[in-house]
């Protein structure tokens, strides 16, 4: 489970049928050490611009930051979670990172519809998320989303 300022946030499925474009879902998560340290033994990127203070501070980012992939599951949460939800199955995801994740910075992830192909029951998905005012990562995912059961 997600630290608390993620629980309360509306979980399900929202079908093709349902979806309309426009309609956006967001998360909100403060990236922790802890958390860092899990995704890099999770995905075994234990690059040292993630786990070390001395050589992270001689990179261009003057510190350490959280893999841009941590960040970006944020997106498949709210993909998976949220919209259009369980049942959702990822087709492909084009994403820019445009700034950098810190230790403690808090993330606001948003999807949002952009387009619906009810025929092939794929949605295409605008994807962001922020630190504060700065855009740290942008861009689109297709996705398979359910459908409602036919009677």
């Amino acid at each position: 489970m997600l630290d608390g300022e993620c629980r309360d946030l509306p979980v399900g499925t929202i079908h093709i049928e349902d979806l309309t474009v426009g309609m956006s879902r967001r998360l909100v998560k403060t990236i922790t050490d802890r958390e860092i340290g899990m995704f890099a033994d999770l995905s075994s990127d234990h690059n040292p611009v993630h786990m070390c203070d001395d050589y992270a501070s001689g990179t261009i980012f003057g510190g350490r930051i959280a893999h841009g992939m941590l960040t970006a599951g944020l997106i498949s949460a709210i993909i998976g979670q949220q919209l259009p939800g369980h049942g959702t199955i990822y087709l492909k995801q084009n994403l820019t990172f445009f700034a950098p994740v810190r230790p403690n910075d808090r993330v606001e992830a948003t999807v949002t519809v952009a387009e619906i192909d009810h025929r092939r029951s794929r949605v295409t998905l605008e994807c962001k998320c922020r630190v504060g005012d700065t855009v740290v990562l942008k861009g689109d995912a297709l996705v398979l989303a359910p459908a409602k059961a036919a009677d």
